[in-house]
């Protein structure tokens, strides 16, 4: 097997004040991701990463995080991965997700990275 690429874009985000992890994740998955799905051509994999604070070792405390989720948008190939980052990064998305954003995300914290993977094959 060959050396494989994967481009990906992160979106980290923060869980709106008031709202508990379980109201966030429910409404992330059953809400906005159906009405973000029409919007998402080209993303080969769709992952979110629920973050859960644990215990540091030393101090013993457990401060909520920075961000809630980690969201990954996977591309197959770096072409359909620019495009969709030159859109993120420059266009407001359409209304209908802005305004379902604005129920349970803080979007003032919400931020943008970029990932790119190499992965070799140790089998070989």
């Amino acid at each position: 097997m060959a050396d494989k690429t994967y481009w990906k874009i992160l979106l980290l985000m923060k869980r709106k004040p008031g709202t508990t992890m379980a109201q966030f994740e429910d409404y992330y998955e059953n809400h906005h991701v159906p009405l973000c799905r029409p919007y998402m051509q080209g993303i080969a994999r769709y992952f979110r990463r629920y973050l859960t604070p644990q215990p540091h070792a030393e101090s013993g405390t457990c401060e909520e995080l920075p961000y809630d989720v980690i969201s990954e948008m996977w591309f197959e190939d770096e072409a359909t991965f620019q495009g969709t980052l030159g859109y993120i990064t420059t266009t407001v998305m359409p209304d209908e997700v802005v305004q379902d954003e604005l129920k349970f995300f803080h979007r003032p914290t919400m931020r943008i990275a970029t990932v790119v993977e190499r992965e070799t094959d140790m089998s070989v």
